[in-house]
């Protein structure tokens, strides 16, 4: 499944919201998705972890068409390598947006980045042109 599926971000945030103000929430963004080898099977697949333009390159070298589901707000894509098949979860300006929309609508701090050595300059620009970003010492 997704790294961060907003229904699930949402089922969290709404139970957060029940005993921590919204002011003091930041939202975890996460910066970099996840490539499984399928089938999986719980306690032995192992999946590996990639940036979110890593996970582009792959759709692009194995002709992958990326999908968007939209329960999750996630995009994904599936190929095939060495007859192993792959499904790759992963972010983009798609599934950044919904999130910074939860910042917005819940009126929330801020948010914070889960692995930010990633670099995904497409977030930047989404980030800097949706909200003005303060340094917190």
């Amino acid at each position: 499944m997704a790294v961060a599926p907003i229904n699930k971000v949402l089922e969290v945030l709404n139970y957060a919201l029940t005993v921590i103000p919204a002011q003091k929430i930041h939202l975890g963004i996460p910066n970099y998705g996840y490539d499984w080898t399928l089938p999986f099977i719980q306690g032995e697949s192992k999946a590996t972890t990639l940036g979110n333009v890593q996970a582009v390159q792959i759709a692009i070298e194995n002709h992958a068409e990326i999908l968007f589901d939209q329960t999750a707000q996630s995009p994904y894509f599936h190929y095939t390598k060495n007859d192993l098949l792959h499904e790759v979860w992963f972010e983009d300006v798609r599934s950044m947006n919904a999130k910074f929309d939860l910042i917005e609508n819940y009126r929330l701090r801020g948010c914070s980045y889960w692995n930010i050595m990633q670099l995904f300059r497409a977030n930047w620009l989404l980030l800097n042109n949706r909200f003005i970003i303060a340094k917190q010492r």
